[in-house]
């Protein structure tokens, strides 16, 4: 009996292991270097960890819908998703559309999310907001706020040494 009970014990411990997955919550993100983005986003790819967006997501932070499979994310009623061109910074110091990392940074988004940008005409200087019943109608909603709470969120400040340094040559946003 007493084997049987810590049998059950090991399963049911088991068990919940697998459905006390990490949680990684993304708000107030403004984004930042795009490969910064790729980089930290193949790591959380890799975890297995899902990804609550309940807040805003903008700029290279949006990178994180190609980067994790849809099934590990979803949104919450405060969910916002900011999506404008890359630029570079000029040789006067100002930024510069980049039509390259444009071009890229579009391609990796899912196809629906393609078709809201391009029906809003596309990437450009100019934030495009997508939220709410919009948002809510491409990714699952969260049913986990407390979680979401109380989990780690995602945005890692800079050190101040790298916001310093010279961005010429370096993508952002």
């Amino acid at each position: 009996m007493k084997l049987l009970t810590g049998l059950l014990a090991a399963v049911l411990l088991i068990a919940g292991m697998g459905a006390s997955r990490a949680v990684v919550r993304i708000a107030d993100d403004r984004g930042g270097r795009i490969g910064t983005y790729v980089d930290r986003y193949q790591d959380l790819r890799q975890s297995g960890e899902t990804v609550i967006i309940d807040g805003l997501c903008a700029s290279a932070c949006t990178i994180v819908l190609g980067a994790i499979p849809r099934d590990r994310i979803c949104v919450t009623s405060n969910a916002t998703l900011g999506f404008h061109a890359a630029w570079d910074f000029g040789t006067n110091g100002r930024a510069i559309t980049n039509a390259e990392a444009t071009q890229m940074l579009y391609a990796m988004y899912p196809s629906q999310v393609r078709r809201w940008i391009a029906q809003r005409g596309g990437l450009t200087p100019h934030m495009l907001f997508l939220r709410g019943r919009q948002l809510q109608a491409m990714y699952k909603p969260c049913y986990l706020d407390a979680q979401a709470s109380t989990s780690k969120p995602l945005r890692r400040p800079l050190p101040p040494a790298e916001r310093l340094e010279s961005a010429r040559g370096q993508l952002v946003h």
